[in-house]
């Protein structure tokens, strides 16, 4: 996480989409979500508010 906001390499769940994901980029305020398991499309998101941190990305290199 990144001053409270969902940032590069955590897994967040994204409210919008009701999908669970990591964050691959930040660009321009957009943030580009992609699938953790099955690929499929990557998704974005414009509202950082709308992204939960499921797993920082801090604690995902425990596992």
């Amino acid at each position: 996480m990144k001053d409270g906001k969902a940032w590069l390499g955590d897994e967040v769940h994204d409210e919008d989409a009701d999908r669970t994901g990591m964050v691959t980029d930040v660009s321009g305020g957009v943030y580009f979500v992609r699938p953790l398991t099955g690929g499929g499309p990557e998704w974005t998101q414009n509202n950082p508010d709308r992204l939960t941190v499921t797993v920082p990305l801090e604690d995902s290199r425990l596992r």
